[in-house]
């Protein structure tokens, strides 16, 4: 049985254990909501991921492409492979760099 998490995104068909997932743990999210592409997933139940923002530089009256990366969490009941662009949701920290858990999988 899955919990409402507040927001509209595709819940996971699988459960799991993990204290740690918004779905079936205790885990509660707030803030932010991050959108990017999977840029490692060689940390056990981690990624990183990478979003891309212009920046306005008005100086020169030109935008720059600048980039954000973050670490998130993943439950084990989502997949997530690199490359993929995920939905990811502010919640507490979980650990000294992970402040982030992946909520949906788009591609």
């Amino acid at each position: 049985m899955t919990k409402d998490i507040g927001l509209k995104v595709k819940e996971p068909t699988r459960e799991c254990t993990d204290k740690h997932c918004p779905f079936h743990g205790g885990l509660s999210i707030r803030g932010k909501l991050f959108d990017g592409k999977v840029t490692g997933n060689k940390a056990k139940q981690t990624i990183t991921l990478e979003k891309d923002s212009p920046i306005y530089f008005s100086k020169f009256k030109r935008y720059a492409r600048g980039t954000s990366t973050i670490h998130a969490h993943v439950p084990s009941c989502i997949d997530v492979e690199s490359g993929d662009h995920v939905l990811t949701a502010e919640c507490r920290p979980i650990s000294k760099s992970v402040s982030y858990v992946v909520v949906e999988v788009k591609a």
